[in-house]
């Protein structure tokens, strides 16, 4: 195994973490926004896997990436695929905590509202997490990371900056996790179009192996 790291637009990201058991770095990208033609660049992502997940994809075997990348039911079956997954999230902009809490926030509670399922235990669940980022500063580097067992429907926040302990929250509402899942990994409606299309790229290959 080479340990050499993958550059995501200057971040290094290892090709493989292990969590209970060893995933691979699957699909990477930014977060970006554009404003009069220059470009802000947020954060770099990177979705590290469980290698097995290509077993639960089989009916796209064949299909291009860029094909996959436009397939919101091939996310969904990603989404839901019974294995491990992760998240590590780099900032390159310094922002404040609540900042990206609010941004979280929204694209949770609109998905939730939209399939009918913001309740107050949904509510509860969301703000727990929002007032988690409230206090944090996101200085560049700072590295956020979601982790999703395979079998449970819960998350594990964690977030770490330089020269402060790790801070970490679990969050249990499946609902709420299905949704930070879809904000980060829900194809068309992800919140990173170029981790959806690296993703949708690796797997084309991956299924055709």
């Amino acid at each position: 195994m080479t340990t050499e790291m993958v550059m995501v637009d200057e971040v290094p990201f290892p090709p493989q973490i292990t969590t209970t058991k060893p995933l691979s770095l699957l699909g990477h990208g930014i977060t970006d926004i554009e404003i009069h033609f220059l470009q802000i660049k947020f954060t770099a992502i990177g979705v590290y896997l469980e290698p097995e997940v290509v077993g639960h994809l089989q009916q796209w075997k064949g299909k291009p990436g860029d094909v996959l990348a436009e397939d919101d039911d091939f996310f969904e079956a990603l989404i839901n695929a019974p294995v491990e997954k992760f998240l590590r999230v780099v900032v390159i902009k310094e922002i404040k905590g609540s900042q990206y809490g609010v941004q979280l926030e929204s694209a949770v509670r609109d998905r939730l509202a939209a399939d009918d399922k913001y309740e107050e235990e949904e509510e509860e669940a969301l703000e727990k997490v929002v007032e988690f980022f409230q206090s944090k500063y996101f200085k560049k580097d700072s590295v956020i990371t979601y982790h999703f067992p395979a079998n449970s429907a819960t998350a594990e926040i964690a977030f770490t900056t330089e020269g402060k302990e790790e801070a970490k929250i679990k969050v249990e509402n499946s609902n709420v996790v299905e949704m930070i899942k879809k904000w980060y990994l829900g194809g068309t409606r992800g919140v990173s179009a170029t981790t959806i299309s690296s993703l949708a790229n690796t797997l084309s290959a991956e299924l055709c192996k």
